[in-house]
């Protein structure tokens, strides 16, 4: 029985790799036609597009906002949404779980997040980006997953884990960053309604609540009131997720066993044809099946697994076709806003990183996954500098002008491409010498 758990749990993950894969490189397909799009004739067409605005309500409690606002604030808070459910599950039941599991990914993360923090600030202490200190701190989980398997596709399974996990744990620390030092002034009203909204919510989930649908419905009312708190609305997201049931109505082996009797049924109401649509106990049977399918899943995989195609296929390819769109030019015009993230994520990154897993391991609290070495971890340490959706992100929150937006973008374009190709050169060779 184990063995079998153990091939299970894989194909999910396997699952959950080749999504990010391939949306990684959608991402980054859309990120260049942005790109190519804002350096070409029609780049005032494509700046005034985002300005569209569009109202939703009714009179007197209308929210009008642009159509970039919508993409930012809105859409994205289901990326958010998604992030969380990750973060939960992890918590519950995956590479964070345990404390010996997450000791490593957490090590690695915090060093990955505070140095490239640091070197930035270095840059820009005292000077007018010195607000964008959280721009190089966390990585881009699409992206670094894609270049990953881009450039070691047999790479071992505990190093996929160990880079997933390590994203999951900076999307954390991005959440908290953008929560306490991003948002804007509290309008404590809006807020109060945000919380009295997530009593409800927790409510739902105490009684036993399993539908989706309220817990979507109340997530809407949640992120209207985030929105008008000032507290940035995606994080409205990440709170909802906290509150998706995680329990099961029935355990494994009851499904199993509920499945079994379902499935005898349903071969007894054969009527000879074939043919479902002529034996009304087989159609029994199949609804039959169907809730307790929907029974033995959680609601918080069943709302993952809806939500991570539309995530990784529409929502991060628009955020990106949205945001991506920078002249580029040969302009010093705050460079040191450029060149404090470029440092940030080729240098801060992997030194980070690295530093943490070295303290981590040496102090017995954590070891390497089984087939990483150090040299592969460094490897996997600066594929983790590939930074485009939470800088771009973090950048709008934190300049209003819109110079030093363009600057901080110019240096996660550049510092993220640097970092990927010296990844891939070092897994490269690695991956050269180990066969």
């Amino acid at each position: 029985m184990p063995p079998r758990f153990k091939k299970v749990s894989l194909t999910i993950f396997q699952r959950f790799f080749r999504t990010e894969t391939v949306g990684g490189l959608v991402l980054l397909a859309f990120g260049l036609a942005a790109l190519a799009i804002a350096n070409s004739p029609l780049a005032a067409a494509y700046e005034h597009l985002w300005e569209t605005p569009l109202t939703l309500g009714i009179v007197q409690h209308e929210l009008s906002l642009s159509l970039h606002e919508w993409i930012n604030d809105g859409l994205m808070a289901l990326f958010f949404l998604l992030v969380g459910l990750e973060i939960k599950r992890e918590l519950l039941a995956g590479e964070l779980s345990s404390a010996r599991q997450a000791m490593l990914p957490i090590a690695c993360a915090i060093g990955g997040m505070v140095v490239p923090a640091a070197i930035y600030l270095i840059f820009n202490f005292g000077g007018s980006g010195s607000h964008g200190w959280g721009i190089p701190m966390a990585t881009d989980i699409a992206f670094a997953l894609g270049a990953l398997n881009l450039v070691v596709p047999r790479a071992p399974i505990g190093a996929k884990v160990l880079l997933t996990a390590l994203a999951i744990v900076d999307d954390i620390g991005a959440v908290l960053v953008i929560a306490f030092f991003y948002s804007e002034a509290i309008v404590w009203s809006a807020l109060g309604g945000a919380a009295l909204t997530l009593l409800v919510l927790i409510g739902f989930n105490r009684i036993g609540v399993r539908r989706l649908w309220p817990y979507l419905l109340g997530g809407v009312v949640l992120w209207y009131f985030v929105h008008e708190s000032g507290v940035h609305a995606t994080i409205a997201g990440v709170v909802l997720a906290f509150t998706i049931p995680a329990h099961t109505r029935i355990n494994a082996a009851e499904f199993s066993r509920e499945a079994r009797l379902v499935l005898d049924r349903f071969d007894r109401k054969e009527t000879g044809d074939l043919q479902v649509l002529t034996s009304s106990g087989q159609q029994e049977s199949l609804f039959a099946l169907e809730r307790a399918s929907e029974g033995v899943a959680a609601p918080i995989l069943r709302l993952e697994h809806a939500l991570h195609n539309f995530s990784a296929f529409v929502v991060m390819p628009l955020f990106a076709f949205a945001n991506a769109g920078v002249r580029i030019e040969l302009s010093m015009q705050h460079a040191e806003i450029g060149l404090g993230i470029l440092a940030g994520l080729i240098i801060g990154k992997p030194v980070g990183i690295v530093t943490g897993a070295l303290v981590a391991v040496k102090t017995g609290i954590a070891r390497l996954p089984q087939a990483v070495n150090w040299r592969s971890l460094l490897g996997y340490a600066f594929l983790s500098g590939i930074r485009f959706t939470m800088s771009l992100r973090v950048a709008m929150l934190a300049f209003a002008d819109t110079a030093l937006v363009d600057a901080a973008k110019r240096g996660s374009i550049v510092g993220s491409l640097l970092a990927g190709v010296a990844g891939a050169v070092i897994l490269k060779i690695e991956s050269h010498n180990a066969h």
